[in-house]
């Protein structure tokens, strides 16, 4: 006999029982209710992340925009740009990402994020002081070791303060800081570099990044973990091995592969392609196409957050669709860009493509969380950084500086063009494998 079936057979036992219940139901319901954020702090929390956010992708792009001075000052070829603003960044981002996820899964995200803004912003600043190309590819590691840390540990704090109901559109404003950090990057980059130097720019920058580290020790929290979602003695590649034994989880992943193909050199050479080409200065790209990426990305991250909640709050079997189509408009619009004879078609026809890219980063990192399931979100996003972070983003931009040079020997006027057609082709295959994940995410599993 159980002991509900025990009470409900003593006098007046039935209506206390269900009293009791509702009792325990109740304080379950408030005690869900109290970890998440209210009002100001969670206002605070989610507005310094953003500016994380916002700073680790000023920090990141510009050299992209400096670029031109870089290479003039320093004397370096397109081959060594793609190395400095490729692998050097994008081997030491991937291998740290994952142990640095795995600290932050564990409880101590605030202590993460504060130790890596300091280290990036640093090494920003001395990024400025580089005289030739070992010293700069030096300050660029150090720059990728502090930054591979920012997005776990933000992720962290979200997902352990955020209602999931809200969590899309959370992760959606803080991705939100990639494009806003990109148009500032470009925007107010490519004017201090025409008038301040690449050099004081780097130093500027890196002092700001010191001054956000204040603001995370103020308004942020640490994230709280329940120890039932989290074995202490799992290491971090075995619970790695461990996400990716799941197919859905493994279509996440080689999707971000995919995206990282199509995006590292998207930014990384489509401002010199337009300086090149088209005759621009460093500041009319800043602004034109900064500004662009900034309000496309912006629109991209708060939409594609919006339509992710929407769609896990209703059960749609097909949640990666809508990134799949946006990728499959961009593949041709961006092949177009590269062969209009006009510098502002060209970059209008870039456009959908910066939209795309940030369209799905609430949905691929949202959906990985999903898969995933508490106490291991944080490596699930670094998971997913890896795969956009390592191989495309180390062997795509030189791969593309390596066909531009090919390309320059063997007498093509603008080796950049061909070299950057590996861009769609790479951002097709992108929606292709959104559409095989959509058939594959089963969100009722997931939310159970």
């Amino acid at each position: 006999m159980t002991f509900s079936s025990f009470m409900e057979k003593l006098p007046g036992s039935s209506q206390k029982l269900n009293i009791l219940t509702m009792h325990i139901e109740a304080g379950n319901e408030q005690s869900a209710e109290s970890k998440w954020l209210h009002g100001w702090r969670r206002t605070a929390l989610l507005i310094t992340l953003l500016f994380v956010s916002i700073f680790s992708q000023i920090d990141r792009i510009l050299p992209f925009i400096l670029a031109e001075s870089i290479k003039a000052e320093l004397r370096l070829s397109d081959t060594q740009l793609g190395l400095i603003m490729g692998m050097a960044f994008a081997v030491c981002f991937s291998i740290a990402s994952l142990p640095l996820a795995r600290i932050s899964d564990i409880g101590r995200a605030k202590q993460v994020l504060f130790a890596c803004i300091v280290i990036w912003s640093l090494m920003t600043g001395i990024g400025g002081l580089a005289t030739g190309f070992v010293l700069l590819a030096l300050s660029r590691l150090g720059v990728a070791l502090g930054e591979a840390g920012g997005t776990p540990a933000s992720h962290a704090m979200i997902v352990s303060k955020i209602p999931e109901k809200f969590s899309g559109r959370a992760i959606g404003l803080f991705s939100m800081g990639i494009p806003l950090g990109t148009m500032i990057g470009f925007a107010m980059g490519g004017m201090a570099g025409d008038t301040i130097g690449w050099r004081n720019t780097l130093f500027v920058a890196g002092a700001f990044g010191l001054l956000l580290a204040v603001l995370v020790l103020f308004f942020t929290i640490n994230n709280k973990v329940n120890r039932q979602n989290y074995s202490g003695e799992e290491s971090f590649l075995a619970a790695a091995r461990t996400l990716l034994a799941r197919p859905t989880f493994m279509w996440l992943f080689i999707a971000t592969n995919f995206v990282g193909f199509a995006s590292a050199p998207f930014y990384s050479f489509s401002a010199p392609f337009l300086i090149r080409t088209h005759g621009l200065t460093a500041s009319q790209v800043g602004i034109s196409f900064g500004l662009l990426q900034g309000v496309m990305g912006i629109a991209g991250t708060l939409v594609g957050g919006k339509v992710f909640d929407n769609a896990v709050n209703s059960g749609s079997k097909k949640v990666m669709h809508p990134p799949a189509i946006v990728f499959g408009i961009s593949a041709i619009t961006t092949l177009a860009a590269l062969f209009v004879p006009v510098g502002w078609l060209s970059i209008a026809l870039f456009v959908p493509g910066m939209f795309s890219f940030a369209f799905l980063l609430p949905h691929g990192f949202e959906a990985g969380h999903l898969v995933a399931g508490p106490g291991k979100q944080a490596l699930a996003s670094g998971l997913l950084m890896l795969g956009s972070g390592l191989l495309p983003a180390t062997v795509s931009p030189l791969l593309v500086g390596w066909i531009s040079d090919k390309a320059t020997t063997q007498g093509i006027e603008n080796g950049l063009r061909p070299a950057m057609v590996l861009i769609p082709i790479f951002t097709l295959l992108s929606g292709i494998t959104c559409f095989i994940i959509s058939r594959k995410l089963s969100i009722r599993n997931c939310m159970s």
